[in-house]
């Protein structure tokens, strides 16, 4: 997206290896304003460094830390430093596929719930990946099985790198999906 001296905004939409566009009509193009990215409440993202593919993430600036849904959450040393070990189930609503993931411990602190419960909670430093941005967070790890999304990004996460469109999801576009088995 660019502004010219006429004040229109020129929007550009990914294209595929044959000039086509790559993306479904239904989902809206990414946008930039000035050096921030315009972002759904919720997109899909991946977290390359926990072998993470693709999660739905709902994009929540009304919490300050990230979470990841977590379980079987436990800790262990190597060589010096403290690790942690965790699953998870990266889609929503289905516990058919598990990631076993591992990360060093960055932080272990209090964080207040939306019901207003405080608990210690594991923190870890992951890379976040959308559309051709990589960035790093701090997710803290919390099972939410019950919860809508497997994945929150919180404010901190998001500040001074996007914008939030609350009428708009999936800027990144969509995973693509399995094709099935005859």
């Amino acid at each position: 997206m660019s502004d010219d001296e006429s004040g229109l905004i020129a929007l550009t939409f990914p294209t595929d290896s044959d000039g086509a566009s790559a993306r479904r009509s239904n989902v809206p193009a990414p946008v930039t304003v000035g050096d921030q990215w315009i972002i759904g409440w919720r997109e899909w993202v991946s977290l390359p460094s926990l072998g993470i593919r693709h999660i739905k993430a709902k994009i929540d600036t009304g919490a300050r830390s990230s979470s990841l849904h977590a379980f079987n959450i436990e800790t262990f040393e190597t060589n010096g430093v403290e690790m942690v070990r965790f699953d998870v189930h990266p889609h929503q609503r289905s516990d058919a596929k598990t990631i076993v993931c591992e990360a060093p411990i960055h932080d272990i602190r209090s964080v207040r719930s939306s019901s207003g419960e405080a608990s210690k909670r594991i923190f870890i430093l992951t890379e976040v990946h959308w559309l051709e941005t990589t960035w790093q967070v701090e997710l803290t790890l919390a099972n939410r099985y019950k919860m809508g999304f497997r994945m929150l990004l919180g404010r901190e996460a998001v500040r001074g790198r996007m914008l939030v469109e609350p009428g708009q999801s999936y800027f990144g576009g969509r995973p693509p999906k399995k094709k099935k088995k005859h």
